[in-house]
């Protein structure tokens, strides 16, 4: 009669591994947050997580890997799914643009270190495009999924280029401007942007309200 042996599996060993991974990612956040991407080594993360640099390499990666993973967890906790359930209960366009303006502005503003990390690393990343592409994919099939609906509810006036002009008005690079390069508050960007995205998108301008 043959067996088969399964492979063991340790809890314990499985949980330091995490932790392990947890601090390398952690640490080089830090560092990349306080020094910039491109003048951080491994070298530099494997001290600060106090591990030897062999193990940073096993639990998460070379340094291009590490960036990847901490875009891709902020990109996880965006919460767009969530303003599409909200967006989807209204055949307002105005409320949906208020709705999207405080979740892309909660994900923006909850995020913003690992957004500077990503901007500055851009120019000095291995695959800047596979990154930028990385960090806007999901968040820009969202938005063309909130164009889909607001095209059902007939409130759009070029629905075919709905889903640009919403990338226009809260993409990273918006946000970024108005906050961070403009000295706006995140306040006065989000209720400005959900009232020039009504304009720019409705049928019924003149039911917009002032473009303040």
């Amino acid at each position: 009669m043959s067996t088969t042996r399964r492979a063991y599996r340790s809890p314990r060993r499985e949980q330091d591994a995490a932790t392990t991974r947890n601090d390398v990612l952690a640490a080089a956040a830090e560092l990349f947050a306080a020094k910039g991407y491109g003048r951080v080594t491994v070298a530099d993360i494997s001290q600060r997580a106090g591990v030897a640099q062999k193990t940073v390499y096993a639990s998460a990666g070379s340094k291009a890997d590490i960036l990847n993973e901490l875009i891709a967890a902020a990109v996880a906790d965006s919460g767009a799914e969530e303003s599409l359930v909200e967006i989807r209960k209204t055949g307002d366009l105005a409320e949906a643009m208020r709705i999207l303006a405080r979740g892309t502005r909660l994900c923006n503003e909850r995020h913003e270190a690992a957004l500077e990390i990503m901007h500055a690393a851009l120019p000095v990343h291995d695959d800047a495009e596979s990154l930028w592409r990385n960090a806007t994919e999901f968040y820009r099939s969202v938005l063309g999924r909130i164009a889909e609906h607001l095209d059902a509810c007939g409130v759009l006036a070029e629905p075919e280029r709905a889903a640009d002009v919403l990338w226009f008005c809260f993409g990273l690079t918006s946000w970024r401007t108005l906050v961070r390069e403009c000295g706006w508050t995140w306040d006065d960007a989000e209720r400005w942007l959900a009232v020039h995205a009504t304009a720019l998108l409705s049928r019924r301008p003149d039911n917009v309200g002032p473009l303040a």
